[in-house]
C-alpha cells in the first residue's frame, strides 16, 4: 500500500451527473425524461372496454420508433399523517356519540394497516437520449472509473430536448387514446423521486427544499476513504 489516499463519496459514482430543465443528465452525456401517468384497473372494465384498450395499447407499441422505459414503484403507503388527524377530529368533537364513531373507525384503519401492507404505486414512463445522438463514441472516464462529461451539460439539454420533447408529445397523445393522463416530471419532483429511490427509509421523514436552495446530497452516506495500491 502506498502512502497516498483518495477521498469519495458515494454520490461521486452515481450515474447521475444533475437535474436541471426538467431533465436527467447523465455522466456519460445521455439523458431522460420522465413522465408519471395514472392507471386503470383492467379487471373491472367490460369485456367491449378491455378489447377497445387492448387496441389502442397495441396502436401506442406500433406507433414506437424509439425506445421506452415503463417503470413501476411500489412503496409501503405512510398513512401516519391521517391517522393523526383522525385523533385530533376524535379529540375535537363535542358528541360523545360522534367521537365514539371516529374513535371506531381511526381502530378499523388502524387494524386493516397492520394486518396488511397498504401499497402505493406510482407509474411513469422513461424517455432516454442517448450520447450516440451527440456524435460521442464512448463515455468520458476519470480516475477509478468515474465518470466525467465530454460536452457543456448546456449544448446536452438543447439537443435532449429537440430530440425529447417530440417523443413526449407523441406518448401523450398516445396514451390519452387509451384513457391515461400523464404529465412531464419537473426538475423538483424528479429531485425527489431519486432521493426517495436512493433514501427509501427517509420516505415521509424528510421533506426537499425548493431546487433553487437545494444543496443536501442525493445519498445520504459518509464519506468513505479509498487507499491506493
Amino acid at each position: 500500500m502506498s502512502g497516498g489516499s483518495i477521498r469519495s463519496t458515494t454520490q461521486s459514482h452515481l450515474d447521475i451527473e444533475d437535474i436541471r430543465d426538467d431533465l436527467v443528465i447523465l455522466k456519460d452525456g445521455s439523458a431522460a425524461l420522465v413522465l408519471q401517468t395514472t392507471a386503470v384497473n383492467f379487471g373491472l372494465l367490460s369485456e367491449k372496454e378491455q378489447d377497445a384498450m387492448i387496441y389502442a395499447y397495441g396502436g401506442l407499441l406500433n406507433s414506437l420508433t424509439f425506445p421506452i422505459q415503463i417503470m413501476i414503484i411500489s412503496a409501503q403507503k405512510d398513512i401516519s399523517a391521517y391517522l393523526k388527524l383522525l385523533k385530533n377530529e376524535e379529540e375535537k368533537a363535542g358528541k360523545v356519540e360522534l367521537r365514539d364513531q371516529i374513535s371506531k373507525y381511526r381502530r378499523f384503519v388502524e387494524k386493516i394497516v397492520s394486518e396488511n401492507k397498504v401499497l402505493d404505486k406510482k407509474f411513469y414512463i422513461v424517455l432516454p437520449f442517448s450520447s450516440l445522438e451527440l456524435g460521442m463514441k464512448s463515455a468520458g472516464s476519470s480516475l477509478f472509473g468515474q465518470r466525467k462529461l465530454q460536452l457543456p451539460i448546456n449544448f446536452i439539454l438543447e439537443k435532449a430536448k429537440n430530440s425529447l420533447y417530440p417523443k413526449r408529445d407523441h406518448i401523450t397523445r398516445q396514451l390519452a387514446r387509451i384513457g391515461l393522463k400523464c404529465e412531464q416530471l419537473k426538475t423538483q419532483k424528479l429531485i425527489e423521486l431519486f432521493y426517495n429511490l436512493y433514501n427509501p427509509e427517509a420516505i415521509g421523514t424528510h421533506t426537499l427544499v425548493d431546487t433553487k436552495e437545494y444543496t443536501t446530497p442525493l445519498v445520504e452516506t459518509k464519506t468513505v476513504k479509498i487507499v491506493k495500491s
